[in-house]
């Protein structure tokens, strides 16, 4: 690609090798060869004597072939791109001076309840963006407490306090990682500084204060309500109604804990609190260690980024938009208050794992090849405190490290909601450079923007990448537009939520905000770096998770219904990046079809006369062929990935669990929106676990019980009949007939089934799933009880037929 030879390149590209990627290409072309014979056979042989299934059958395999194909294409050209921070550091910073050329960033955390998202985890993703290695007057971070609850922003003070330890410990001694709850969780970690003899006084000393901070953050909503117990006693005027009163003795502008009018969750004033100022543009070294002082601090910079904490307006009869309306308030807000070029969103859950991320994200974005053209930078999703056999599937390798680094090829990955750098000017809806004059023209219409003349003033310099964080005057004409502009009015008759900032009404804006930017040309690019750039928690209980997928798969058939459809993008759109965007929008319903097949079986526990396809025999062979060589695709996509082969099985496994419950459920969700009218409603993925002291995934044997897990369950049923049944026919027509191959054949499929179950029963079974030898006992009782059941009731049915067989012969002789 064509760039500046002057400047030195910040990343490098590494393709697959050939040795694998061509081998990987033929077998994908020889299931396409076995899938078009597949379908030519069965035409050919059509079942006459149940025609409606086997038409039946035929949409569902055209669909599986249709499906898959939309699935793989994208697949065809992985490719890897790793940053060079030693070059970004070479050109953008200077080792003798101190100075930096480095673009600023504002950085977007979001959360909304204290119980739900536990307060801890947030206090510790600030945490780690207040330490992370980056020059500290280039970035700010920013809080939005969507709940509007004092004790986030009581919080966030309590951070302030402590950061100025944690901060120039972690840069004195170079820890990793800068979240000091997973710091101080790991047994053993090599020291990566160069002060060995003070670093374990420091690290006993902060570890304590450390203890101590999470005791005040554990007992703020209990200082909280006793303060504005002491308040209100005192305050006769209040007229019964409670407020919640801050330490400062004025009461809370936001949400109370006896929710009031004008103080409910939904119905509260716009907040903007500046915790921490902008620090100077010069270090400020700290004191040495003295009697009052046990920290040497003489040669670290003491100096902390901005820290704002903020929470939007809340008014009756307006739809508030969740998480994208949260982070469009905040892009405003901060335009206003250190207007970044670039910005990256943390959910609440999520700290940075690794202090050079940030760096390695603006490898991409300033690289000179096509840097300007890139609008966003995904990093893949970490978590912490997943069983270590990932029995849900949480890790989700096979997504970030397979499909995502197959979109590198292409246009770039999709924008997958937390841990992703963006260019400001891709979330103002501007078109990319290739694509537009070398100038940015000022936006004349105001309303394009809405009505704020200091924020449509700022975006000619928040999109100049060059641009370092310029802090302003907060006085009262900036508050007012503050004020203004997180009100839930602002928006109305413009663009916001759909050509501008993240969209809106759709349950993956994340997703649907990436499409936008590549349908306008921009490119994404995809980097994996290690350690993990960032890391957080994911839900290890079975319900909360298939209540996470179902959030997902519903939003995805809400972005093919709207005017997200990738068949509406426009020419600046790749095509296969188009593809897979379709693939993206339309997976779940092919699972419609998975679940029909699973629960074939019942069919002929009742008759012996349903067949999908005749001959059998022959189908039988073409589908183990079929699924086989999909397995084989599989393995050499576990190669070229990196991935393990637990990892590969887990997803299969879940994306059955998946297909037969969760994504039928959001197919009919759909159906029904597109009847009613009505809206999708999701709950929010709970971060709260039940874990204890003496069981890090108590979570994972507690049985919530819902209806999402009927479909799996019945399937499970149906399949364990279906083996007892295959058995009993096999011992009652006798091993070589027809009718117990058949059977037996038919059993394979069942036994795939259970297998790929095999977690989903576990996961209900509650506290019995420590021992899986039990889940084998009951499978084995349940199948031999059928058998016997099938047995008894068809022996005395095959003797009479055969009796009367005799008779009839003895009749015509």
């Amino acid at each position: 690609m064509p760039g500046d030879s002057t400047q030195a390149l910040l990343f490098r590209t590494m393709k697959i090798k050939g040795s694998i990627l061509h081998p990987y290409r033929f077998v994908i072309l020889l299931r396409l060869i076995a899938v078009i014979a597949f379908f030519i056979w069965r035409i050919r042989h059509r079942n006459h004597d149940g025609v409606w299934l086997w038409f039946m059958s035929m949409v569902g395999d055209v669909w599986f072939g249709f499906s898959w194909v939309l699935n793989q294409l994208p697949k065809l050209n992985p490719m890897k791109r790793v940053p060079d921070i030693t070059a970004i550091r070479d050109q953008y910073e200077c080792s003798t001076s101190g100075e930096s050329k480095l673009p600023g960033i504002d950085v977007f955390v979001t959360t909304v309840d204290p119980v739900d998202e536990p307060i801890l985890y947030t206090v510790n993703s600030i945490l780690s963006i207040l330490a992370t290695d980056y020059p500290v007057e280039k970035y700010a971070c920013y809080l939005s407490d969507d709940g509007g609850t004092l004790i986030h922003y009581e919080a966030m003070f309590e951070v302030a306090n402590f950061a100025k330890l944690w901060v120039p410990f972690c840069r004195k001694h170079c820890i990793e990682p800068r979240a000091p709850e997973n710091y101080f969780g790991v047994k053993k970690q090599p020291y990566m500084g160069s002060m060995q003899e003070e670093f374990m006084s420091d690290h006993r000393r902060v570890r304590r204060e450390y203890e101590e901070f999470k005791v005040r953050i554990d007992s703020l909503f209990n200082t909280i309500y006793q303060r504005s117990e002491a308040y209100n006693s005192k305050n006769t005027k209040q007229d019964g109604v409670k407020a919640t009163w801050m330490a400062d003795g004025t009461q809370w502008p936001g949400t109370w804990i006896e929710q009031a009018e004008n103080h409910r969750k939904g119905q509260h004033a716009g907040i903007v609190k500046v915790i921490l100022n902008h620090p100077s543009h010069k270090k400020q070294l700290g004191p040495p260690a003295s009697i009052d002082n046990p920290f040497d601090f003489s040669n670290v910079d003491m100096r902390l980024p901005m820290l704002v904490y903020l929470s939007r307006e809340k008014r009756p009869g307006y739809n508030h938009q969740k998480k994208a309306g949260a982070m469009d308030a905040m892009l405003r807000v901060s335009a206003l208050l250190s207007n970044a070029p670039f910005l990256i969103n943390f959910d609440c859950d999520h700290y940075i794992n690794n202090s050079q991320a940030f760096r390695a994200a603006m490898c991409f974005m300033l690289d000179p090849r096509d840097g300007q053209n890139t609008a966003f930078v995904q990093f893949p999703q970490r978590f912490d405190d997943v069983d270590p056999t990932d029995r849900y599937a949480n890790h989700n390798r096979v997504f970030f490290d397979g499909t995502m680094l197959s979109l590198n090829g292409l246009q770039g990955p999709s924008y997958l909601g937390t841990g992703t750098m963006f260019r400001r000017a891709a979330l103002y809806g501007m078109e990319p450079p290739r694509w537009r004059a070398d100038t940015i023209k000022v936006i004349s219409k105001a309303k394009e923007f809405g009505q704020s003349t200091l924020f449509i003033n700022s975006m000619i310099d928040g999109v100049n990448q060059e641009l370092s964080i310029t802090p302003i005057f907060l006085e009262e004409s900036v508050n007012n537009e503050l004020s203004t502009l997180m009100t839930c009015a602002y928006e109305d008759g413009t663009p916001w939520g759909r050509d501008v900032g993240w969209v809106y009404n759709i349950a993956t804006e994340d997703v649907v905000t990436g499409f936008r930017m590549h349908r306008q040309g921009w490119r994404s690019i995809y980097c994996s770096i290690e350690p993990a750039a960032f890391r957080g928690t994911a839900p290890i209980n079975l319900t909360e998770r298939l209540l996470q997928v179902l959030r997902w798969s519903g939003g995805s058939l809400e972005m093919f219904f709207s005017h997200s459809n990738a068949f509406l993008a426009g020419p600046r759109m790749q095509h296969l990046q188009r593809i897979a965007y379709l693939n993206m929008s339309t997976y779940p319903i092919v699972t419609i079809f998975i679940l029909a097949y699973n629960l074939f079986p019942v069919m002929w526990l009742i008759s012996e006369q349903f067949y999908i396809q005749r001959p059998f025999g022959p189908y039988i062979l073409y589908l183990v062929i079929i699924i086989a060589m999909i397995h084989v695709i599989g393995m050499f996509e576990v190669k070229w990935a990196g991935i393990t082969l637990l990892d590969w099985c887990r997803n299969e496994q879940f994306y059955m669990i998946g297909a037969t419950g969760v994504y039928p459920t959001a197919v009919f969700y759909m159906v029904l929106k597109l009847i009613t009218g009505k809206g999708i409603h999701f709950r929010l993925t709970s971060k709260q676990t039940e874990a204890c002291s003496n069981d890090n995934f108590a979570d994972l044997y507690v049985v919530r019980w819902v209806p999402l897990l009927i479909p799996t369950i019945a399937v499970l049923v149906v399949n364990v009949a279906a083996v007892g049944v295959a058995i009993g026919k096999a011992a009652t027509w006798g091993l070589f007939t027809e009718q117990a191959q058949h059977a037996m054949l038919g059993m394979v499929f069942n036994v795939w089934i259970l297998v790929l179950l095999y977690p989903f029963a576990l996961g209900i079974m509650g506290q019995w799933g420590k021992k899986p030898a039990i889940l084998f006992i009951l499978q084995l009782m349940s199948i031999c009880s059928v058998a016997i059941m099938y047995i008894t009731f068809r022996v005395p049915n095959t003797l009479q037929t055969g009796q009367k067989l005799q008779l009839l012969l003895v009749k015509r002789n």
